[in-house]
């Protein structure tokens, strides 16, 4: 592999660990209702958001209960806002932003997630600057698998596919990567470590790893 001249990042479970505490707000909410989830029940929502599987709806087929999923869902967002306000970037997230501006690597996001939710926790963390453009769901485009974010990042980065290079943590984030014809290396999570990312061009333990690689390549 050699160095990009830009990375698109995916942001949930790449830059900051926001799957894990999403994921418990609603294994709470489960277990309130004598429920259980698992990772494995949860997995299609990573990287895709509630498009390809509902846990909403999945915990009404198992109750027969219906919900008020607008108090419901503010009371998950507020404990899920509380755990994400005392967490920094990823392991080794800062010094590849760092690394990257220092090499001229251009740097961008591409989310399945909401531009508020992306820019207001960069922002937060101190990061917004780094990025010269987000690329959202809520920008009009297809959530992963769907190649549409990444093929929408490259065409604004004006280079080719093998000139850019997309971290992701997901299996439909890779899978999106691949569709959209452009490497991609895997950073698997706690949330996506059980996850096939055999598509991903290369895997790394972390993104200090990842930053390593680069470093040796450079030298």
């Amino acid at each position: 592999m050699t160095t990009p001249r830009a990375i698109i990042f995916d942001f949930d479970g790449v830059l900051l660990d926001t799957e894990w505490a999403i994921f418990n707000s609603w294994v709470e909410l489960y277990k309130r209702e004598g429920c259980t989830l698992s990772v494995r029940d949860y997995a299609d929502c990573l990287g895709a958001g509630y498009s390809r599987w509902d846990p909403a709806a999945h915990l009404e087929s198992l109750t027969g209960k219906s919900y008020d999923w607008h108090a419901e869902n503010a009371a998950r967002q507020a404990s899920i806002e509380r755990v994400l306000a005392t967490q920094t970037l990823m392991p080794g997230a800062l010094e590849l932003l760092i690394w990257c501006r220092a090499n001229a690597i251009r740097m961008v996001v591409a989310s399945s997630s909401s531009r508020r939710w992306v820019a207001g926790w960069l922002e937060h963390l101190k990061a917004e600057h780094f990025f010269e453009r987000l690329f959202c769901r809520t920008d009009g485009f297809a959530v992963k698998p769907s190649p549409d974010l990444f093929i929408a990042a490259r065409e604004f980065l004006e280079l080719s596919a093998s000139d850019c290079l997309v971290i992701e943590d997901s299996e439909n984030g890779v899978f999106a990567a691949r569709n959209a014809g452009i490497p991609c290396i895997a950073v698997p999570n706690r949330m996506t470590a059980g996850s096939d990312l055999s598509a991903a061009t290369l895997q790394f333990p972390s993104l200090t790893d990842f930053l390593a690689f680069l470093q040796s390549a450079e030298g």
